[in-house]
């Protein structure tokens, strides 16, 4: 089983490195479980800590029903953010492989969460604040052909992630009414939602985080970014691409692929 786990985590790392594809790792082998792919996932963590990389936080994936249709999975799932993954406005193109873009909400926390019983007040207690921003998915699995072991053992499908500026504390939003207009090059329409269809809302999402990473030794610590999920469906992005998501409330957010 260690080899089975060290031998994915190095082909999905030498896809990142070499920006070539591989495919569906539950192709490869069918039997593959969602434990599997968390230890994959943890593989490769240790071996970007070992390369000096710093976790910046942690993303909830798979959230809304419209990811889930997209992408045919069930349930959400989580991978951790690392601070080379944070950009401003401007994203590099060069370091995605084939990138989706999805607006949602981030938490910024000022303690720790943990233990298995997480319960959404805990969760208040525990945010500074929170912004709107841009998650940029990407996968290492060829034509994101994936099922939930492939999404999880390739670190949730992780790519970078561009925040917001107008911090907000939870005291002056109710995050499940907050609504989400998405829009491409200026005009083109790709993607609304509200903040309802992030498990009913944000805060949720963040209990059900806290209480997952629990079982498998992780927690969620002060001063980190948690990317709460998306509001729609993720749109492809391409080079030359500009995205804006406007939220009431929260503000807007832009990223541009350069």
């Amino acid at each position: 089983m260690e080899e089975k786990i060290k031998k994915f985590a190095d082909d999905l790392f030498k896809a990142q490195e070499n920006g070539i594809p591989i495919p569906p790792l539950t192709q490869t082998d069918p039997s593959l479980s969602v434990s599997d792919a968390y230890a994959i996932q943890l593989e490769n963590v240790k071996r970007q800590l070992s390369l000096g990389q710093i976790v910046s936080g942690k993303k909830i994936g798979l959230t809304s029903e419209g990811i889930q249709k997209q992408l045919g999975v069930h349930e959400p799932d989580y991978g951790h953010l690392f601070e080379s993954m944070e950009y401003s406005v401007e994203v590099p193109f060069d370091r995605l492989l084939q990138p989706k873009i999805e607006a949602e909400v981030a938490f910024i926390l000022k303690e720790d969460l943990e233990g298995g019983n997480v319960s959404p007040e805990d969760v208040i207690q525990a945010t500074d604040y929170v912004v709107c921003a841009f998650e940029i998915v990407d996968s290492r699995v060829a034509d994101w052909k994936i099922k939930l072991p492939d999404t999880i053992a390739d670190n949730a499908s992780s790519g970078c992630y561009v925040l917001g500026k107008k911090k907000i504390l939870l005291n002056q939003v109710d995050l499940s009414a907050v609504k989400m207009e998405l829009y491409k090059n200026g005009k083109e329409l790709v993607g609304e939602g509200t903040g309802a269809a992030v498990l009913g809302n944000p805060i949720y999402s963040l209990a059900w985080l806290a209480n997952c990473l629990w079982n498998y030794g992780v927690t969620l610590k002060k001063g980190e970014v948690i990317l709460s999920g998306a509001f729609s469906a993720a749109p492809e992005a391409k080079r030359g691409d500009v995205f804006e998501a406007h939220f009431s409330t929260l503000g807007s957010v832009k990223a541009s692929f350069i």
